[in-house]
């Protein structure tokens, strides 16, 4: 008998560290789902504010696409356009930007976004920030006027609409004529200014009177029927449905949202109104970019702590930070530099709260191994 092995299987020997058994997820799967959540929000931002908003979410994903490729080449890497990573950096990016934004601001957005918070640390995995966030910080800093131009949506400023059922859909024409509403206009009405840009101007009991009472400002929160300054600010009902997919798949952890829509809502309540135990949770808890935040960036498997108790501390320092812009701040809105700044002390967090081991036993004297060698 020949006991001679083969080369060929010698060659074919595989000598890896565990564990061994491995899922069927990967990077492309888990972008492409999150994109997917993403997508009713992203079609219902350009129906409700028409061709400008469009617009804006095709040159932020064809900046971020453009960038990242060019980017490969100077570097002779292997593209990773199609692990779709690039193209959620844009749609994200978009979400977090006014509908009626100037695509060159958006486009420069975009190459931030990709060039500098990504790839000059390194590309996919070594980023320390958010890059969408870090997109949207940059455009701020260097077009504030522009970050403060906010889109009416064509559902609530009176236009013409087409119902179909419990929908209401733009018209032609109302698509292609959307308005802009700056700073400077005047807040008096429903359509002059985002929610918590009356709430930080002219105070609560405007902010409820200009919607005809809470429920109407619930429900124009809930459904979108609201101006925004960022496209996905518009719905709760929409980003809620898209985190749950994502919690419905695994992709992200319950707790994050939760903890950190939770902060912000008993910290509004209790610090929020007039004195203490007065304010309006409902409200923080919907209005803004608090659960886009909470659902799609704050659980960022890069950016953010690797243990469920390390997220969890994470998600609640980007809970208060939200609340404290947002209360004391001069700025109506904290999402944004809330996850920055808390995505800048997630190593720290990582090292307060280390995950255990696969495999490892936590108290060894409790081991069978360890009983019987006390026996011998």
């Amino acid at each position: 008998m020949d006991t001679r092995i083969s080369v060929n299987k010698i060659e074919k020997l595989i000598v890896s560290s565990s564990p061994h058994i491995k899922g069927n997820e990967n990077i492309a799967a888990i972008m492409w789902n999150v994109s997917l959540a993403l997508l009713p929000l992203s079609i219902q931002g350009v129906l409700n504010f028409g061709l400008p908003a469009l617009i804006t979410f095709i040159t932020c994903i064809a900046g971020s696409l453009l960038t990242e490729f060019l980017i490969q080449i100077l570097l002779k890497k292997k593209s990773t356009i199609s692990d779709g990573s690039a193209f959620l950096t844009g749609l994200l990016l978009a979400l977090c930007l006014p509908p009626n934004i100037p695509w060159q601001m958006a486009f420069l957005g975009s190459i931030a976004a990709i060039g500098i918070a990504k790839h000059l640390f390194g590309g996919l995995g070594n980023n320390v920030f958010n890059p969408a966030l870090v997109g949207r910080a940059f455009i701020m800093a260097s077009f504030p006027a522009a970050m403060t131009t906010w889109g009416i949506s064509s559902l609530s400023a009176g236009h013409e609409t087409l119902s179909i059922g419990f929908l209401h859909l733009p018209t032609i024409h109302s698509f292609f004529h959307a308005d802009v509403v700056t700073s400077a206009t005047s807040i008096d009405a429903v359509s002059s200014a985002t929610p918590l840009g009356i709430l930080k101007q002219q105070g609560y009991d405007n902010l409820v009177a200009s919607f005809g009472g809470k429920i109407e400002l619930y429900k124009g929160l809930f459904f979108g029927n609201i101006t925004a300054c960022g496209l996905g600010e518009t719905s709760a009902f929409l980003t809620i449905a898209g985190g749950i997919y994502l919690i419905i798949r695994g992709i992200i952890k319950w707790q994050v949202p939760v903890v950190m829509i939770a902060t912000v809502g008993v910290l509004t309540w209790i610090f929020g109104g007039k004195g203490l135990f007065n304010g309006d949770p409902v409200f923080h808890m919907m209005a803004g970019g608090l659960l886009l935040g909470a659902f799609f960036m704050a659980t960022d498997m890069v950016t953010t702590p690797m243990s469920v108790s390390g997220k969890m501390v994470f998600a609640f320092g980007c809970g208060a930070i939200t609340v404290l812009i947002r209360l004391i701040g001069g700025y109506p809105e904290g999402v944004c530099y809330s996850i920055l700044l808390m995505n800048a002390v997630t190593p720290l967090i990582d090292r307060a709260f280390v995950p255990k081991k696969f495999g490892d036993i936590q108290n060894r004297n409790d081991s069978p191994f360890s009983k019987g060698a006390r026996g011998i």
